[in-house]
């Protein structure tokens, strides 16, 4: 049995279209290189961010090296 080469369909996280999974596409899981950074935006301002206790974060951040 010969593996299945037929490349993934996934929907790009901005803008929902239908995108191609496979090494030809250097910008998955999104669909373009605008959509990527539009979501690399919503990171950098915050809009998108990882759920938890704020308090944890000033708890371990004297754990960092500063240089």
């Amino acid at each position: 049995m010969e593996p299945d080469t037929t490349p993934r369909i996934v929907m790009c996280p901005t803008c929902k279209e239908r995108v191609k999974w496979s090494a030809k596409n250097p910008h998955r899981p999104f669909c373009s290189d605008r959509c990527r950074l539009i979501d690399l935006g919503s990171w950098a301002d915050e809009s998108n961010r990882i759920p938890g206790n704020p308090s944890d974060d000033d708890l371990l951040s004297g754990e960092l090296d500063p240089s």
